[in-house]
């Protein structure tokens, strides 16, 4: 399958600095980048920028970015899922995972999150894929974002539906865990029918259940 990567670019201005949004972005474009320490809510920041470059090398590996110019203030990741969960045991081709989104908590409140998402989306170049995201409470910032699970739960609902991503059910077993934890996708105009209903097997292994 071709990946379709076209490069956007947005602005804005912060208190008269200039926060750029853009992607996706290659892999020697991020290493002229350094890392805000804020951005630690999934490793160390070293160690995230590590795996965001690695991302940025995969063949349908996406990164979007905000920054300064010399410093990444959050970004977006889009990848393959993981081969060790259940999203990856069919080997769609046109399945991809919006894995992560982090913004620096300076830079919060500014709408970084729903800028970086949207740009992904520009020109329909991710409608062959089906997109999905799990969202789960544990890596939530609840502490310093000051809110609920439910209210970062509807936070994140919103964030997603820029992009018209909707709950979907499933009973994966770590999406079930948990009331707050939940499952959201966008079904790209072009994946083929033969598609989505591979996606709704994937979602529900255990029918009898139901």
């Amino acid at each position: 399958m071709q990946h379709l990567k076209l490069h956007h670019l947005d602005t804005l201005d912060h208190n008269g600095q200039t926060i750029y949004v853009e992607g996706p972005i290659s892999a020697d474009q991020l290493r002229s980048f350094e890392m805000h320490t804020q951005l630690d809510a999934f490793r160390k920041p070293k160690e995230q920028f590590d795996a965001l470059v690695e991302i940025s090398e995969l063949p349908e590996g996406r990164i979007i970015i905000a920054h300064d110019g010399k410093t990444l203030l959050g970004y977006v990741t889009f990848h393959y899922p993981d081969e060790l969960e259940r999203w990856s045991e069919a080997g769609m081709k046109d399945l991809l995972e919006l894995g992560a989104i982090e913004v620096a908590d300076d830079y919060r409140g500014l709408g970084l999150g729903s800028r970086m998402i949207r740009i992904a989306f520009e020109d329909g170049q991710l409608e062959s894929y089906i997109i999905f995201t799990t969202e789960y409470y544990w890596h939530w910032d609840l502490k310093g974002s000051g809110l609920s699970v439910w209210e970062y739960r509807r936070m994140m609902e919103h964030l997603m539906k820029t992009v018209d991503m909707v709950w979907y059910a499933t009973d994966d077993p770590e999406i079930c865990s948990h009331p707050a934890n939940c499952l959201m996708v966008r079904m790209g105009e072009d994946v083929p029918l033969a598609s989505r209903e591979q996606f709704d097997r994937i979602r529900f292994v255990r029918r009898f259940m139901y």
